[in-house]
């Protein structure tokens, strides 16, 4: 394999240095893919909460709107979070929402499963 950086050549050094980094990157990759498996379930985890939150919140007759002044909440947020298009939210936030429905959030630490 040719290796080059910009139209020059490498040298012995640079080739072998980008050659370790690729074999740890190799090596990593399964872990990483773990990882991400792992952070993806758990993702999903609080989506299904938050699809349960928006049934109740349906079955108590409140809207969006009604949700954002009883959690101070943007109501395009609260419709990104119950259809999984926001990802990024707090333990808080997920509290909040629940609490304005009367509900409240259980956490609880279990063995993480191989």
């Amino acid at each position: 394999m040719k290796h080059g950086y910009r139209g020059r050549k490498l040298t012995a050094q640079e080739a072998a240095k980008y050659n370790k980094a690729r074999q740890q990157i190799e090596a990593e990759k399964p872990d990483i893919a773990q990882r991400y498996r792992r952070q993806k379930a758990l993702l999903f985890d609080a989506h299904q909460t938050f699809i349960q939150l928006k049934k109740i919140r349906e079955s108590q007759g409140k809207s969006l709107t009604d949700m954002g002044k009883l959690t101070g909440m943007d109501r395009s947020a609260l419709s990104k979070l119950e259809n999984g298009v926001r990802g990024n939210f707090s333990i808080d936030t997920m509290i909040r929402y629940a609490a304005a429905l009367g509900k409240k959030i259980v956490v609880s630490l279990v063995d993480e499963k191989e």
